[in-house]
């Protein structure tokens, strides 16, 4: 199959997610826009929003509807790092016996990722970067493919521990959900009480995903637009030759060079569900805010005075 044709293969598929996905979940739509765009750029997802707006959910929606295997992991204080990785166990014959943990899966929801303290948080770590765990100095490869998709609360501090940044840069989307519209919230209390239970199709098989991957990296893209992503990451670097005014007042640490590969990665995978061929500005700029927010670090002047990573971001276009 050409390439052309897969990636008009894709437009089709990824509308038809849409669809599938909107049975179940009202509104949202950048949310599932860019959680769809990190699976197909192989990247990894943290949502961040309040309780009850369906973060859980979505990613169980999303599940059913690419047909992968799928495991929940509650993150609490008490959690282990052996209880997502696994552990080895003496068996009846004296021979230690390794029980796979539930990373090992393609999607992971990482609930309230930050209320478990950093030791467990960093047990994810390899498994995000090299697709694999070691456990008693044993390497397992895990699932392909293999996503992360994290939640987070940003309301409830009490017990909770930040994310460090180097767990931090190894989501490639950082993705913010907000409260229904009216309409929206009516159209979710009409569906979520009655009787009716939405059935939920898989489209798509692990095959199929791993094979739009490949397209999405195949992708060309013009050195004018490498150029911009770069330049853009290099900005948001404070005391720098690129960096803006605004930048140096309000910023402490930039986003590193991870960041300018997602741009591109991500900028491919939105042209390729739009049918686009190769990206374009334009393209760089739909997926840069969900990918350089929570790579930059403002200082206290940014804090007292209410800047946010929003308005950064945008000036920085």
């Amino acid at each position: 199959m050409s390439d052309v044709v897969a990636l008009k293969e894709l437009v089709v598929k990824h509308k038809a997610l849409k669809q599938e996905i909107g049975k179940v979940i009202i509104g949202q739509n950048e949310a599932v826009d860019h959680i769809l765009l990190s699976i197909l750029s192989g990247g990894h997802s943290l949502l961040i929003g309040v309780p009850g707006l369906a973060k859980t959910l979505i990613v169980h929606t999303i599940a059913k509807t690419l047909g992968l295997d799928f495991k929940r992991i509650q993150f609490t204080p008490d959690l282990m790092p052996s209880d997502i990785l696994g552990s080895e166990i003496l068996d009846e014959t004296n021979h230690f016996k390794f029980i796979k943990g539930p990373i090992f899966s393609n999607i992971i929801l990482a609930d309230e990722i930050n209320r478990t303290p950093p030791k467990t948080q960093a047990a994810l770590l390899e498994a995000m970067q090299e697709r694999t765990v070691t456990v008693a100095g044993h390497h397992y490869d895990l699932a392909k493919p293999f996503f992360v998709l994290a939640t987070q609360n940003p309301i409830e501090q009490e017990g909770t521990y930040p994310l460090p940044e180097a767990q931090l840069d190894r989501f490639m989307f950082s993705i913010n959900l907000e409260y229904p519209s009216f309409k929206e919230e009516v159209e979710v209390v009409k569906q979520t009480t009655n009787d009716e239970k939405p059935v939920i199709n898989a489209l798509l098989s692990a095959e199929e995903i791993s094979k739009f991957q490949h397209l999405v990296r195949r992708i060309p893209v013009a050195d004018n637009v490498i150029e911009y992503a770069v330049t853009l990451v290099s900005k948001t670097r404070p005391n720098t030759e690129n960096s803006p005014e605004i930048v140096n007042n309000y910023i402490d640490w930039g986003a590193g060079p991870r960041a300018s590969q997602n741009l591109i990665l991500g900028a491919k995978a939105n042209a390729a569900v739009h049918g686009k061929y190769s990206p374009d500005i334009e393209d760089v700029q739909a997926v840069a805010y969900s990918i350089l927010k929570h790579r930059i670090v403002k200082n206290y002047k940014a804090e007292a005075e209410g800047i946010t990573e929003k308005q950064l971001i945008e000036a920085l276009f």
